[in-house]
């Protein structure tokens, strides 16, 4: 009996995780997972079918959850999609070892039938896959709330930090940062299942910029009064959102990116009902994107940059000299993703966070020398989902929001410490 004659519902899966996987070189896990999927089509053709998995191995779980977007990526490429637990078609994947060596299996049930597919993945020893480590990120709690956080933004005299219907304004504290005030944000437009949103810090970190769904607020300390007494105020907007910037505290040179503007003006047009970016950049960097979740300035030379943009689609492409080119090794990426000028190896790196939906999400750092993106450090295991993340005004750290898993948002400050 194959799958194409049954129906059965498409379960519920994060966005990342049906991102088709492009451009990667290949990975210690890409040819057992495509001969997997391959035993698997030969036994199910096109169709749907509920995929389980157990692991029974001391592969990590944060590898496992590359192995099996791997897997999923190729029963795609054979036809076969996902569905939820309603179906009658299950693949009960299980990953083993032994003390030498590793076994996937996969149990095939079709009704009433069961079949078994499996991959003898040969020594453990063999799945070692050396990385370049030049540096060590560090992660700092430095805000914890209950209430969704869609950016934060840090300075010398306060922390900002973007709500749904709301700014949050902090000033410093001898215990850290302590609340001063909230401001409401009046929204005209219901807001999306998944709203995101921007904050960017101006005039020499005194003052914020911050975009949501159709809104725009600027906002910093008042004139008169203690220099912590910050204000700010809303109206509606369809102005572009700021998607890349340089780091404030470097030499504003003409980026490359336009012949008249600084790298630090590049906005792009926010899709609000999809929760993406369009495509349509301003100023206009020469090449049509695709439309993309993030975006981040890859400094080229003195005087030039590169767009690096994630795409809806998974895949990374690098924008320059008026040409689009993909990037191979962001097989994992997720979708976010922003620079740090670390000083450490080359000096500037991309941190990356991990792709899928996970109860524990992890950051990487990436250096890009060409076209390939080389890992630069371990993963940081986060203690939940990376939701958003944004370079620090002065470059030399980022702020990552994560939820973790009893859905609280913190704020947490990431650096890097070269080996």
């Amino acid at each position: 009996m194959k799958l194409s004659k049954r129906m059965c519902f498409l379960a519920i899966l994060g966005t990342a995780l049906l991102k088709p996987l492009f451009g990667a070189t290949p990975g210690p896990w890409e040819q057992p997972a495509a001969a997997l999927a391959e035993q698997i089509a030969a036994v199910l053709g096109p169709g749907q079918a509920h995929l389980i998995n157990h692991n029974l191995s001391s592969i990590p779980s944060s590898e496992i959850g590359v192995i099996l977007r791997l897997l999923r990526q190729d029963l795609k490429a054979h036809g076969i999609t996902y569905a939820g637990d309603e179906c009658p078609n299950t693949l009960i994947v299980t990953f083993s070892e032994s003390a030498h060596e590793r076994l996937w299996v996969a149990e095939i049930e079709e009704g009433n039938q069961t079949q078994v597919a499996m991959v003898d993945l040969g020594p453990i020893q063999a799945q070692a896959a050396p990385a370049s480590v030049g540096l060590t990120l560090l992660s700092q709690q430095i805000l914890t709330t209950s209430d969704p956080v869609l950016a934060a933004a840090e300075s010398p005299v306060g922390l900002v930090v973007l709500e749904s219907s709301q700014l949050v304004l902090y000033t410093r504290a001898i215990s850290g940062w302590q609340e001063q005030k909230r401001v409401s944000i009046e929204q005209r437009r219901q807001l999306s299942r998944d709203p995101r949103g921007v904050l960017t810090m101006t005039a020499g970190n005194q003052s914020f910029d911050a975009w949501l769904q159709g809104t725009r607020c600027q906002g910093g300390p008042t004139a008169a009064g203690p220099a912590n007494n910050w204000t700010a105020q809303c109206h509606d907007s369809d102005d572009p959102w700021p998607i890349a910037q340089a780091p404030v505290t470097q030499a504003s040179e003409q980026s490359g990116v336009s012949a008249t503007q600084p790298a630090s003006s590049l906005s792009a047009f926010y899709n609000a009902s999809r929760d993406y970016f369009t495509g349509v950049v301003t100023p206009s960097i020469g090449v049509d994107l695709p439309p993309f979740y993030s975006a981040a300035l890859i400094p080229r030379s003195a005087s030039s940059a590169a767009l690096l943009v994630g795409g809806i689609d998974g895949k990374v492409q690098l924008a320059e000299n008026g040409a689009l080119k993909p990037v191979a090794g962001a097989r994992d990426w997720g979708s976010d993703f922003a620079v740090l000028h670390s000083g450490c190896g080359a000096g500037m790196q991309i941190i990356a966070s991990g792709s899928g939906e996970a109860i524990t999400d992890s950051l990487r750092a990436y250096e890009l020398p060409a076209l390939e993106a080389i890992p630069a450090s371990a993963p940081l295991a986060m203690d939940g989902t990376v939701t958003a993340l944004w370079t620090a005004p002065d470059g030399k750290s980022l702020l990552a929001v994560v939820r973790n898993a009893a859905n609280q948002y913190e704020v947490d400050r990431v650096t890097a410490l070269c080996n």
